[in-house]
């Protein structure tokens, strides 16, 4: 499916040239010849083999994305707290117990004080543990695991995604809201996939957060990177995932159409951001090809002097 789509953004390019060389050939310009477009093609399918054999070991390569926040809301003196997010594991056929180690390392590397999965931890067939709920457990934050429901827990069924995520250890926030410290407060919501299974109150943010604000540095997890009317003013940050920046160039300028935001920092209007992840594993075929795999480890801070 991967080594698929990538051949046909390259024969997509082909035909471009094609029809420029064409335009080129009208205006005067030498006529490509078949022997010149058959060598082409084969250097098209060669190009594509070899970036399908790299987005396969892109997938794999996890990077671990530093980011610090200083906020008057920290009260001052205050040791860092420092949260490390994953999203969109999808933890099932094609990723099994080797990955999620893999996947996890660099999270027990950060010795994060909360760890925040924002959605789409599981895939198809989770029934098939071997070992995953362990991997899991193996992270033990200080304050705890927290998690929101994204679009692939619902098709892979909702009582067994929250079956597993349970006995993983993570806290499933459902439009919830939860003091972590005095001065850190967690929300989250389900994602909007909720709706088609009827359930659309766990997605909906209406009375989630006080409307004038937290004097608590507030935190919203929600899988989809869209800011809700609702809820805009009402957050310091939130983290999202989904677009998995489009897993495999070029498909980032469609996912783009959908959620116009960028990976990482999305610095908002009333001062507030979005942080968005490129995700931690794969959906549907394990490669990946110029969007690299994240762990994002997030230090909150008292502000500067």
């Amino acid at each position: 499916m991967g080594f698929a789509f990538i051949l046909i953004v390259f024969l997509a390019l082909f035909d471009l040239g094609m029809i420029i060389a064409a335009v080129a050939r009208a205006l005067g310009a030498k006529r490509v010849g078949e022997r010149l477009k058959l060598r082409l093609l084969r250097v098209v399918v060669v190009a594509a083999v070899v970036c399908t054999c790299y987005g396969f070991c892109e997938a794999l390569m996890i990077r671990t994305e530093h980011l610090t926040i200083h906020s008057p809301k920290i009260p001052p003196g205050t040791d860092r707290i420092r949260i490390v997010q994953i999203s969109d594991v999808h933890v099932g056929v094609m990723i099994g117990k080797w990955r999620l180690k893999r996947m996890l390392e660099p999270v027990l590397a950060a010795r994060p004080d909360i760890l925040l999965a924002t959605g789409d931890m599981v895939d198809g067939q989770i029934h098939r543990r071997n070992g995953l709920v362990e991997l899991f457990r193996g992270v033990t934050p200080r304050y705890g695991s927290f998690l929101v429901l994204g679009n692939h827990e619902f098709y892979a069924g909702l009582e067994n995604s929250l079956a597993f995520l349970k006995d993983s250890g993570f806290r499933i926030l459902r439009k919830e809201t939860i003091p972590v410290l005095p001065y850190l407060l967690l929300a989250g919501v389900d994602d909007s996939a909720a709706q088609r299974w009827g359930d659309a109150g766990s997605s909906d943010e209406h009375g989630l957060l006080p409307a004038q604000g937290n004097a608590a540095y507030t935190i919203l997890m929600k899988h989809r990177p869209a800011i809700a009317p609702e809820s805009r003013g009402k957050f310091d940050l939130q983290l999202s995932g989904h677009v998995h920046k489009g897993q495999i160039f070029p498909f980032n300028f469609l996912t783009y159409l959908s959620f116009p935001v960028c990976s990482g920092e999305n610095r908002l209007a009333d001062g507030s951001m979005l942080y968005v992840s490129r995700g931690t594993g794969t959906w549907g075929p394990p490669i990946r090809f110029l969007a690299p795999p994240e762990v994002t480890v997030i230090d909150l801070v008292p502000a500067l002097p």
